[in-house]
């Protein structure tokens, strides 16, 4: 399996619903470096598994919906606990979405899955990490 990674961060204020989140009930801010990684069992006939601007590109615009944002505040987010982990199903839920319609060119339709990692700090992180898969 081949695999390529992309990295950018975003920086984002939120607000969890339950006890079990404590003090992060309250309205915080948080910093994350994204890791998108995508993998294909082989490579195209230029040997690329994807163009690496293309997925850099793709994976700012995905960003930018996030990014300086009160999360509590987007629709997308409504009634949703956007934690660490559920913020890497939904990006991947995009990317995967980018794969399949054509967004990430035509070695995006080779990759079979992909793992986003979204690291909170130099001690704390979390993934998401499915195939493709259809729409």
């Amino acid at each position: 399996m081949f695999s390529l990674t992309v990295v950018d961060h975003i920086m984002i204020a939120h607000s969890f619903r339950g006890a079990e989140f404590g003090p992060a009930q309250r309205l915080h801010g948080a910093t994350f470096v994204v890791e998108a990684e995508f993998r294909a069992p082989k490579l195209d006939d230029l040997h690329l598994l994807i163009d690496i601007g293309l997925a850099k590109e793709v994976l700012r615009r995905i960003l930018s919906g996030l990014d300086y944002r009160n999360l509590d505040e987007e629709p997308v987010f409504a009634g949703k606990n956007t934690t660490t982990e559920y913020l890497c199903l939904h990006i991947h839920g995009l990317l995967a979405a980018a794969c399949r319609d054509g967004t990430l060119g035509a070695g995006g339709r080779g990759v079979s899955a992909i793992k986003v990692l979204l690291r909170e700090s130099h001690i704390a992180w979390a993934a998401f990490e499915g195939p493709v898969g259809q729409a």
